[in-house]
């Protein structure tokens, strides 16, 4: 081979690089252009009135994925009809849950050279009643039954649950008075029926039961535990290994959670199982792909959970008792909770 060949060669392969690269990024610019765009077969988006008060009938609340001018919004459908059109509040959301009139909004603060966050609680009409700094990425929220407790879930370092490196931090608080606890970590641990303090301990998950007791995800000495928090007592009690992002059902007898199942991949080791709270029985669902969500119980019976889709996550449901199959419930929809 001459060496005019070789750099004809070369030069070919520079401009061949050139040229995908280039249509890399102009794919990636259209693509984020779209974002601002109405989905030509997405759902019916428009603006209005959304309350977080329970009513008759039930309602929905999600995150709103869909592209558009309203995308990252907290929208309300009808429970019963979740593909229908969407009411969209004008409130932005990384992650949401609501109950009784409260809602917790984790939001991301846009800065020139990086970005914040910030924990917001929101009275019935979505105003703002308090807020706290939060120290790193939303990921977790969720409100008690009353609607006077509300916690929180953050990574502060890392961006993934599927690994071993990464750092949560866990917020709890008491909306009557904000009082707040603003890392879990520094409760008392009993494990396996003794006190236990590790400095490698790390809470995430929150779901209550009332306004006192709740239950939560504690990962110590390379396992994960299902532990049952007292707020008043400042303890967490293992109760079950291999649980995460645990969702205590509306009768209070069983928690859904996410499952590291052997033999899956490190990138997606995750299946949802449910636990019976009495007997310690875990049941898997009929969703076989990779969960990695805290998944909600729209009602006794029945989960819903959030899966990645064409536009950011979409919403799938499937039976609490093992039986059945996952069906998609709502597309580009993230952060669920029912009122009424």
């Amino acid at each position: 081979m001459t060496r005019t060949t070789r750099l004809l060669i070369l030069l070919a392969a520079v401009l061949l690089l050139g040229g995908v690269g280039t249509g890399s990024m102009l794919y990636a610019a259209h693509r984020s252009g779209m974002r601002d765009q109405q989905q030509a077969d997405g759902p019916t988006v428009r603006a209005g009135t959304v309350s977080l008060r329970p009513t008759a009938p039930r309602r929905l609340l999600v995150r709103n994925l869909a592209w558009g001018p309203h995308r990252d919004e907290i929208a309300t459908v009808p429970a019963d009809h979740p593909q229908g059109p969407r009411t969209v509040s004008g409130v932005k959301c990384l992650r949401f849950h609501a109950a009784a009139g409260t809602g917790i909004c984790l939001q991301a603060v846009h800065g020139a050279l990086e970005d914040t966050y910030r924990a917001v609680v929101l009275d019935a009409h979505l105003h703002e009643l308090h807020r706290f700094p939060a120290p790193g990425i939303p990921t977790r929220a969720r409100v008690s039954p009353s609607g006077h407790m509300v916690a929180w879930t953050v990574f502060v370092s890392g961006d993934s649950y599927a690994g071993t490196n990464f750092s949560t931090r866990t917020a709890i608080v008491d909306t009557r008075t904000w009082a707040i606890d603003d890392n879990l970590e520094t409760f008392h641990v009993i494990k396996d029926g003794r006190p236990y303090r590790a400095a490698d301990t790390n809470i995430w998950g929150v779901t209550f039961a009332d306004d006192n007791r709740f239950y939560a995800t504690m990962a110590t000495g390379g396992q994960t535990y299902l532990v049952r928090g007292d707020v008043a007592a400042r303890t967490l009690t293992t109760l079950h290994r291999n649980v995460e992002c645990p969702s205590l059902s509306p009768d209070g007898t069983r928690i859904a959670y996410k499952k590291r199942v052997k033999g899956a991949s490190p990138d997606a080791p995750w299946r949802l199982y449910v636990l019976d709270l009495r007997t310690m029985k875990e049941t898997p669902t009929a969703e076989q792909r990779n969960i990695d969500d805290q998944a909600l119980w729209a009602d006794d019976h029945t989960l819903v959970y959030a899966l990645p889709g064409d536009y950011g996550s979409d919403l799938w449901t499937v039976p609490a008792d093992g039986t059945g199959a996952a069906r998609r419930l709502m597309t580009s929809a993230l952060a669920p909770a029912y009122l009424g």
